[in-house]
């Protein structure tokens, strides 16, 4: 993926990793249009950094992604890149039997993606060099059980980048997915932003940059702290390793 002189759509851009990938492509030179549901978070993102557009929409919306899609293409008719960002992430108890948490998570981390790709690709395979960025997790590999649905979605999203990755591996649409670990944000409630066990955002998006600086074959982008999780299938231990993750985040009451 070319870094510079792009013209970028990140959703889920007001905060979080999609705030610090927006500035980080925002300083290397790019046109960095951020969207998300929050308008005052878009607006506070938007507002430290000049030149930064932001849209509102509702991702888990079908005709509202249509209708944003319809917008983009008329007010930035040089989108090259799109970066799915936008999730949400809550603990779950399954036998509860409660399922607005669940559908929500559906709506949000798999049907936006897949709805706002399908809606933006054809502009995407008219340009010369295009991209596309999934945003999954660690726990698409191995999950925490106590955010069941999550992982799902994630795992969900893992596999949709693979399948069309290959489908446009004769396009000019390259098609990444970024690979994180546990991190210092508020996903899962304000004391995430804090925990000492998860990586600082900071630290994430210097190295999540730096390999896309440096590596321009990868298609996952995995830092050193979510290569355990990625590779824990290979490992030849799995079992072993997820009933010791998920004892260990049960121990400390906390994700990892």
């Amino acid at each position: 993926m070319q870094l510079r002189d792009n013209t970028i759509l990140i959703t889920g851009g007001g905060r979080g990793i999609g705030r610090g990938l927006a500035e980080a492509f925002h300083a290397e030179g790019n046109e960095v249009i951020i969207a998300g549901r929050g308008k005052k978070a878009l607006e506070e993102t938007v507002s430290a950094n000049p030149g930064m557009k932001a849209a509102v929409v509702d991702i888990t919306e079908g005709d509202a992604i249509v209708r944003f899609a319809h917008q983009m293409k008329s007010d930035y008719p040089a989108l090259n890149v799109v970066i799915l960002n936008a999730g949400i992430m809550r603990t779950e108890l399954v036998q509860s039997g409660g399922l607005d948490d669940a559908e929500a998570i559906v709506a949000t981390n798999l049907l936006g993606p897949i709805r706002l790709t399908a809606a933006l690709l054809p502009m995407l395979l008219s340009k010369p060099r295009a991209a596309i960025m999934t945003v999954s997790s660690g726990l698409a590999f191995v999950p925490l059980v106590v955010t069941p649905t999550y992982c799902a979605t994630k795992a969900a999203i893992h596999s949709y980048t693979q399948s069309l990755r290959y489908q446009l591996r004769h396009t000019s649409v390259e098609v990444l997915e970024l690979v994180p670990p546990y991190v210092q944000t508020e996903l899962l409630g304000p004391g995430q932003l804090t925990d000492p066990n998860a990586l600082p955002l900071n630290d994430f998006i210097s190295e999540a940059m730096h390999i896309l600086k440096h590596s321009p074959e990868a298609t996952e982008i995995c830092v050193e702290r979510v290569k355990p999780l990625r590779r824990a299938e290979a490992s030849g231990d799995y079992d072993t390793f997820f009933k010791t993750f998920n004892d260990r985040a049960a121990s400390a009451h906390t994700t990892l």
